[in-house]
């Protein structure tokens, strides 16, 4: 009966309501700090773009989107599981529109769906190793669907010094309100066509680059 209840459309919008306003919260109330300004400069005055985190920040990814200030639209690759429809309803508060598919279970149909949606001139963001890992391992589908396309990669990162981390495959961190926070953007990376499987390691160090740099250092 309650697994039914929580399962109602009725409750999973509720659910996305709260969390969308805990987002804002966590935005108003966040002092943040840029990392690769330039490197954002670039993507936001530029044609559509991959934006690609790693899934242990997917709570934060809305927050991306607020600081990225881009003129065209962005669609995020998620699940086709019951959490991945929650994820895309939050998303779409904040003008996010999603992709349905992953590294796995529909991953050809999510890479279609992204190739289209850059072909049409919006950017995209999927998490290169959800949904389910290994951890910060990427599948290739984001350096295929950089390859096909010839859109550039964009490596992210959003940290906020208070967080709680949870006992997940990806270690995933959730934003507490009321600090300090910094939204990391690596340089844009372009991967050859007819050779995406070598930018794969390239792809990995710098999206675990970009959370490394978006670490606070713990005060003794």
């Amino acid at each position: 009966m309650f697994k039914r209840f929580i399962k109602s459309q009725t409750v999973q919008a509720a659910i996305a309501w709260l969390a969308a306003s805990y987002l804002r919260l966590i935005d108003r109330t966040t002092s943040w700090q840029v990392v690769g300004a330039a490197n954002l400069a670039a993507f936001s005055e530029g044609p559509p773009c991959i934006l690609a985190f790693w899934h242990e920040t997917l709570p934060s990814m809305p927050l991306f989107w607020v600081h990225t200030n881009s003129k065209i639209g962005v669609s995020a690759l998620v699940s086709l599981h019951r959490d991945g429809q929650l994820i895309g309803t939050i998303a779409k508060f904040f003008q996010i529109d999603v992709a349905h598919g992953s590294s796995t279970r529909g991953g050809a149909a999510g890479l279609r769906a992204l190739l289209k949606t850059l072909q049409e001139g919006r950017h995209v963001g999927p998490t290169p190793d959800g949904p389910r890992g290994p951890r910060r391992q990427a599948a290739p589908g984001v350096a295929q669907l950089a390859a096909l396309s010839g859109a550039r990669i964009l490596p992210c990162a959003v940290n906020t010094a208070r967080a709680v981390q949870l006992n997940s495959w990806d270690r995933m961190r959730v934003p507490l309100p009321f600090g300090r926070g910094k939204l990391v953007f690596e340089p844009l990376i372009t991967v050859p066509r007819h050779d995406w499987q070598a930018a794969i390691p390239g792809i990995e160090a710098a999206l675990t680059a970009a959370v490394t740099a978006a670490m606070f250092s713990k005060t003794p």
